[in-house]
């Protein structure tokens, strides 16, 4: 197996040097101090189209790159702390009241006050279903700088929320023209080129420092490979997304690396609408068949570490999660009796006249997704699964069409609000818009409903341990891999320092010699 994958590492390595030909210059920009950041996620394939918070998962390169800020934001405990807000109290389980900071403005000049940000979040949750269900709003008053919030329902978890990108407070009144919004951030967006690059200026109102740098590029590069020689050859100054792969070559005195263990996982979902991983012993044996070890340690290098469940060990809420671990004998023995037998001696097994094949899909912009695949093609194969790999930039198309692929292999921040919730309410229910495989539990329905209305975080955290057995006893999902997030920058650039929530990049301390 690990001659295996150090040969895929070598197959990855001569393609690092292949990419680096026909390399093009970074475009000169205005004069002053300058960095260009180079970052694999910003693109439409990952629904960062642009930086309106408002437009699907936008929000998280509002927040990266300095332009938008939220109410509350995480600390490195992932705890939800005021941030454009000054203060907060709950009168009741349906009434927040929150104080504003004084003295914000937006870079358009326009004060931000409770009437502002009323405009803002009336406006994001009539257009972005995912933060209307969070927030779950049935009214906003606005007086001064306090704004009231009443929930439709008890929501514990409120504060959590309005930390999320997508809550990003932007001036409406704006507008949005090509992605581009105003917020209260230390940099304003000047121009936009949807997955090619943004260019950012400082916002000189900005109301906590003043920013240090004269102008900003950020520069997409979807390949990991082409980002390491980009940052090698001084065509960009930092990087986001560098594959693990490639790490190494950046461990020396000519470059910094800010590393953070994160909730971001690699992970599979199973679609229920498939005749084969409708299969309970199929998807078990699918579970059983991934050698997570040899992932993490051959092809991220150690820079990650094995999942069991949801959660990373280090989060209060991960439990102590009972998942299959890698038992190829017994996934063998599982699928032989469930009738899933190789009557033909090809390798691959065969029940009523049908092959014992799953198709993989995944993509590429994630630079691990594609070694998984082929990780887990190996080792399944081995106990008689066959394994047909698409890695493709158009996998959010063909995810939504249930007859296309059997298993969705994907990379995912599972607790971004520093709560369980999210993973459950975006990808598992019934109701949630990321219910790719089409997954259902009457018992993870019924427990998800309490814990709405449970605000005790111990009693949150035994409720969520529940709901993620019930997902891992179903073999709904299998989870990988945990990562750990870096920050690449060349010698002589400061203030870029990776944080647990992957959320705050570019800063008004981001500095470069």
């Amino acid at each position: 197996m690990k001659r295996f994958l150090l040969g895929l590492t070598a197959l990855c390595l001569l393609a690092a040097l292949l990419a680096g030909c026909g390399q093009t210059a970074v475009q000169p920009v205005s004069a002053g101090k300058t960095l260009v950041l180079g970052d694999t996620s910003f693109n439409p394939e990952n629904e960062e189209p642009d930086i309106n918070p408002q437009n699907a998962y936008s929000g998280w390169a509002c927040i990266r790159y300095g332009v938008g800020e939220t109410l509350f934001r995480y600390n490195d405990r992932m705890e939800p702390e005021p941030w454009l807000a000054a203060d907060w109290s709950r009168t009741d389980d349906l009434t927040w009241r929150i104080t504003l900071r004084a003295g914000v403005q937006f870079s358009t000049g326009r004060t931000m006050d409770a009437a502002a940000v009323k405009e803002c979040l009336e406006q994001l949750v009539a257009v972005h279903s995912r933060a209307a269900g969070e927030l779950d709003l049935a009214g906003i008053e606005a007086d001064g700088l306090t704004l009231t919030l009443h929930t439709a329902s008890p929501n514990p978890t409120l504060l959590n929320a309005l930390s999320d990108p997508c809550c990003c407070i932007i001036d409406t009144r704006a507008g949005s023209d090509g992605g581009i919004v105003a917020g209260t951030g230390p940099y304003r967006a000047v121009e936009l080129v949807s997955g090619q690059r943004l260019e950012l200026e400082p916002n000189l109102l900005y109301w906590d420092g003043t920013p240090r740098l004269d102008h900003i590029t950020v520069r997409t590069i979807t390949d990991g490979d082409t980002l390491a020689l980009a940052l090698q050859a001084g065509e960009i100054d930092a990087a986001y997304g560098m594959p693990y792969l490639n790490l190494p070559q950046f461990e020396n005195d000519g470059y910094t690396i800010s590393s953070t263990p994160t909730s971001r996982a690699f992970f599979v979902w199973m679609n229920f609408a498939s005749p084969v991983t409708q299969d309970p012993a199929v998807r078990r044996a699918i579970a059983m068949g991934i050698d997570k070890e040899s992932f993490v340690q051959v092809l991220l290098f150690g820079h990650g570490y094995v999942a069991k469940g949801v959660f990373p060990d280090s989060f209060s809420f991960a439990g102590d999660p009972d998942a299959p671990d890698y038992d190829p004998e017994g996934a063998r023995q599982l699928l032989e009796q469930a009738g899933w037998t190789d009557t033909d001696g090809d390798g691959i097994r065969e029940k009523d006249g049908q092959e014992l094949c799953i198709r993989w899909l995944t993509y590429p912009s994630r630079q691990e997704l594609p070694l998984l695949a082929e990780c887990a093609r190996y080792t399944l194969e081995q106990i008689g699964i066959r394994v047909e790999i698409t890695c493709t930039a158009a996998h959010n198309t063909l995810r939504a069409d249930p007859g296309a692929w059997d298993v969705y292999a994907s990379a995912m921040v599972t607790a971004p609000t520093g709560d369980p919730a999210y993973f459950f309410s975006s990808c598992c229910l019934d109701d949630s818009p990321a219910n790719n495989g089409g997954y259902h539990s009457d018992r993870l329905e019924a427990l998800a409903r309490q814990l709405d209305a449970t605000f005790d975080p111990a009693q949150r955290g035994e409720l969520a341990g529940q709901m993620q057995q019930i997902l891992l006893d179903d073999n709904a999902y299998v989870f990988c891999s945990h990562l750990q997030m870096n920050l690449i920058a060349r010698a002589g650039v400061t203030g870029l320092t990776a944080h647990p929530c992957d959320y705050y990049e570019i800063t008004a301390e981001l500095d470069v010699e």
